[in-house]
């Protein structure tokens, strides 16, 4: 396994479970800037996750 699949694998599996803290914050509610600002921190790191993390296949190409 190379350096940079690992980095993609952990992308990947990053942005697929990521959007499950997303409820917790919902759930204590967006009612202050700092919880605004991390709720837009989370979905930043979502889609730079998602960004890098996609071209991730789950098993290795075999020839």
């Amino acid at each position: 396994m190379h350096p940079g699949s690992t980095v993609t694998m952990i992308s990947f599996w990053l942005g697929t479970l990521l959007p499950l803290v997303y409820f917790p914050v919902f759930l204590t509610g967006i009612d202050s800037m700092s919880r605004f600002s991390l709720f837009l921190a989370l979905i930043a790191v979502n889609i730079l996750a998602l960004i890098i993390g996609h071209n991730y296949q789950n098993s290795p190409i075999r020839e």
